[in-house]
Protein backbone atom coordinates (compact mmCIF):
# COMPACT_ATOMS: atom_id res chain seq x y z
CA UNK A 1 0.00 0.00 0.00
CA UNK A 2 1.17 3.50 -0.82
CA UNK A 3 1.55 5.67 2.27
CA UNK A 4 3.12 9.02 1.48
CA UNK A 5 3.48 11.32 4.45
CA UNK A 6 2.33 14.73 3.24
CA UNK A 7 -0.55 15.30 0.85
CA UNK A 8 -0.95 18.70 -0.81
CA UNK A 9 -4.08 20.13 -2.34
CA UNK A 10 -4.28 22.83 -4.98
CA UNK A 11 -5.30 26.32 -3.93
CA UNK A 12 -7.77 26.06 -6.84
CA UNK A 13 -9.64 23.18 -5.21
CA UNK A 14 -13.02 24.85 -5.32
CA UNK A 15 -15.30 26.51 -2.85
CA UNK A 16 -17.10 25.06 0.11
CA UNK A 17 -15.04 22.39 1.77
CA UNK A 18 -12.34 22.57 -0.91
CA UNK A 19 -12.70 18.94 -1.88
CA UNK A 20 -13.21 19.32 -5.63
CA UNK A 21 -9.73 18.31 -6.74
CA UNK A 22 -6.95 15.83 -6.40
CA UNK A 23 -4.21 15.76 -3.80
CA UNK A 24 -0.58 14.95 -4.56
CA UNK A 25 2.28 13.64 -2.46
CA UNK A 26 5.95 13.46 -3.41
CA UNK A 27 7.61 10.09 -3.02
CA UNK A 28 11.27 9.34 -3.73
CA UNK A 29 10.85 8.61 -7.43
CA UNK A 30 7.12 9.05 -8.00
CA UNK A 31 4.22 11.42 -7.44
CA UNK A 32 1.18 9.91 -5.73
CA UNK A 33 -2.28 11.21 -6.64
CA UNK A 34 -5.60 10.66 -4.86
CA UNK A 35 -9.14 12.04 -4.97
CA UNK A 36 -9.63 14.62 -2.23
CA UNK A 37 -13.28 13.56 -1.85
CA UNK A 38 -12.31 9.95 -1.13
CA UNK A 39 -8.74 9.93 0.25
CA UNK A 40 -9.00 6.39 1.64
CA UNK A 41 -9.73 4.95 -1.80
CA UNK A 42 -7.29 4.14 -4.59
CA UNK A 43 -4.04 6.06 -4.95
CA UNK A 44 -2.20 6.33 -8.25
CA UNK A 45 1.55 6.80 -8.56
CA UNK A 46 3.35 8.27 -11.56
CA UNK A 47 7.09 8.45 -12.27
CA UNK A 48 8.49 11.97 -11.93
CA UNK A 49 9.66 11.79 -15.54
CA UNK A 50 6.02 11.50 -16.67
CA UNK A 51 4.27 13.67 -14.08
CA UNK A 52 6.36 16.84 -14.39
CA UNK A 53 5.78 17.28 -18.16
CA UNK A 54 2.09 16.52 -17.62
CA UNK A 55 1.74 19.34 -15.06
CA UNK A 56 3.76 21.69 -17.27
CA UNK A 57 1.37 20.96 -20.14
CA UNK A 58 -1.61 21.76 -17.91
CA UNK A 59 -0.10 25.16 -17.17
CA UNK A 60 0.30 25.93 -20.89
CA UNK A 61 -2.80 27.84 -22.11
CA UNK A 62 -2.38 26.52 -25.66
CA UNK A 63 -2.61 22.94 -24.39
CA UNK A 64 -5.74 23.68 -22.35
CA UNK A 65 -7.36 25.24 -25.43
CA UNK A 66 -6.67 22.11 -27.47
CA UNK A 67 -4.28 23.79 -29.89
Amino acid sequence: MLTPGIWRKSSFSGGGQGDACVEVAHLDTHIAVRDSKAPARATLAFPLAAFVPFVDALKDPSVRAGR
